[in-house]
């Protein structure tokens, strides 16, 4: 289950083409879930992008903007 700030990084990456206010914590864990992946490199400036997984889930929940 994930946290509201967990589930906030989400939506935040979803809308989002760069993330720079999204907590660290919350994205290590949304990656070790497979709801989000990084480019080789694209972690350290932070800019990942939502997975098919991540997608789906947001979907479940009518998260659709």
């Amino acid at each position: 289950m994930l946290s509201p700030h967990e589930f906030a990084a989400l939506m935040l990456v979803k809308d989002a083409e760069q993330i720079s206010n999204v907590d660290a914590s919350d994205l290590r864990i949304l990656l070790e879930r497979n709801l989000v992946e990084c480019d080789i490199g694209a972690c350290a400036s932070m800019q990942p992008r939502v997975t098919e997984r991540g997608h789906a889930l947001l979907a479940r929940l009518h998260v659709t903007r």
